[in-house]
């Protein structure tokens, strides 16, 4: 499966090319547009199978309950990703390791990944601002998507981000929710609420924007319509 980034940063799509018999599991209703030969099956978990209690489990992190998995028939065949919201997008390989990735940011895999909800660790997964996070384990190729651009960020130690504005992060990360200030009151003034502090040595992938800070923001400048 080979991926291509296409008008990066702020409004990237994945071009996606599969040779037959290679399969590309995505996100519902990613899809932008596909050579005529693609076949396309719909389930709650791998291709063939149904899983229907991680399928939950995703829905519950903010993913769709169904996956999508395309394979090109007769030929290779080319895919077209894109997502909801205007932003960057970015690939990262596992070679039998585990990703923690922040839900609705997962947009697709290889066959080779498992998509499941809960790790080594399960702590604390809900914070102030419902964030919950979705594992990815196994080997082969991810694609993530953000809103605004996407930026990795090497831990060597201690690190905090908001929340709100992480994408992933590397499971050899430990982490705890807390406050952003000094005291609950600072940090709620200050408008940063909880934040993630991470422990150890591994990657987090942040995002410049904060999704629900702007829909926060947007329905805020909505008047009620008029009868």
């Amino acid at each position: 499966m080979h991926i291509e980034l296409i008008n990066r940063p702020g409004n990237t799509a994945a071009k996606i090319s599969l040779a037959e018999g290679e399969t590309c599991t995505t996100e519902s209703g990613a899809m932008i547009a596909m050579s005529g030969n693609m076949n396309i099956t719909t389930s709650t978990h791998k291709k063939g199978s149904g899983g229907l209690l991680k399928a939950l489990k995703r829905m519950v992190a903010g993913e769709s309950l169904f996956l999508n998995h395309f394979e090109p028939e007769g030929g290779n065949g080319e895919l077209w990703l894109g997502t909801t919201l205007a932003g960057d997008m970015t690939t990262i390989r596992l070679d039998n390791e585990n990703l923690i990735v922040q839900g609705s940011s997962f947009l697709a895999c290889e066959e080779g990944i498992e998509i499941d909800l809960g790790w080594q660790g399960f702590k604390s997964i809900l914070s102030g601002e419902s964030v919950f996070w979705v594992n990815l384990k196994g080997s082969g190729q991810v694609v993530l998507s953000s809103f605004g651009a996407i930026y990795p960020v090497d831990v060597d130690g201690d690190y905090i981000v908001d929340t709100g504005h992480i994408v992933a992060f590397s499971e050899t990360l430990d982490f705890s929710i807390t406050k952003a200030g000094s005291s609950w009151l600072h940090s709620i003034l200050g408008g940063e609420g909880l934040v993630c502090k991470f422990q150890g040595q591994g990657t987090v992938w942040c995002q410049s924007h904060n999704p629900l800070s702007f829909g926060q923001a947007l329905s805020s400048g909505l008047r009620p319509r008029k009868v």
